[in-house]
């Protein structure tokens, strides 16, 4: 079946653009071409460690040109639904995402938000969550990744200890990240672009590419980060695989071209 064109991308972030704190061979040279292009962007990201300010300063440092304002995120989508609904919740996330989450009303937490928190996730946090959920307060995740590739190597995502509030108190989360379709309906609709016209490009073939296909974009896997080879077979054939970001940009350069 043939695909409409390409008119806008979503690109995920770390394991696409850089691991750790180095930029991925070729990735700042790539994203070049790729804006010369002038193919609509954005930078499509789960990481609920940063500020969108931040993730912005952190790929300046690292050769990319990229505004805060081009990133949509997590907790951006989850800010966005809590203040309509009034919600005041608690917060299990990381302490450096603090300026991302404003807003909410004052009083005693009647929701439950949690995200990657690294270290600073810990017993009594959990435990007070696990409380809440139990006197009927909703579960508001940023995510479910399971896990993520740093500079030393793998380490656990929030979807483990979301899965482990769902068993303990029955509450169903509701995830506002990817794989969540509205998070890529809604980054759509930043680029301004029909959902079935945008590529989500990405290294985690759950989150970043069946998620996306699921929610009725288009989308293709990097064989960086986080890719291990039994993604391919997971995939079956639903999306291209590239061997990196360089060889996505030259691949996407070429499709513009035949439909130019």
């Amino acid at each position: 079946m043939n695909q409409p064109p390409i008119e806008g991308v979503l690109l995920d972030i770390g394991g696409v653009l850089y691991q750790g704190a180095d930029a991925l061979p070729g990735a700042p040279e790539a994203m070049q071409r790729l804006r010369a292009s002038g193919l609509p962007l954005r930078f499509a990201t789960n990481t609920s460690r940063s500020t969108r300010a931040a993730v912005a300063e952190k790929l300046g440092r690292l050769g990319f040109d990229v505004a805060a304002e081009e990133i949509f995120t997590a907790p951006l989508a989850a800010v966005q639904t809590i203040r309509q609904r009034g919600l005041r919740p608690l917060l299990l996330v990381h302490p450096d995402l603090g300026p991302d989450l404003t807003g909410f009303p004052e009083g005693p937490p009647d929701a439950v938000l949690i995200g990657d928190a690294g270290e600073y996730l810990d017993y009594r946090g959990l435990n007070r969550a696990f409380r809440l959920l139990m006197d009927g307060a909703p579960l508001l995740a940023l995510a479910r990744n399971r896990y993520f590739r740093e500079q030393d190597g793998l380490s656990l995502d929030v979807g483990p200890f979301v899965a482990a509030l769902e068993y303990a108190s029955g509450a169903a989360a509701e995830v506002y990240g990817k794989p969540a379709p509205d998070f890529f309906r809604k980054a759509a609709e930043a680029i301004g672009v029909t959902p079935e016209r945008v590529l989500m490009a990405g290294d985690d073939v759950e989150s970043d590419v069946i998620g996306a296909l699921d929610a009725g974009l288009q989308a293709a896997l990097v064989r960086t980060g986080k890719f291990s080879a039994e993604d391919e077979t997971s995939l079956a054939g639903r999306a291209p695989v590239l061997q990196d970001f360089p060889a996505l940009v030259d691949w996407l350069l070429a499709a513009g071209d035949e439909n130019g």
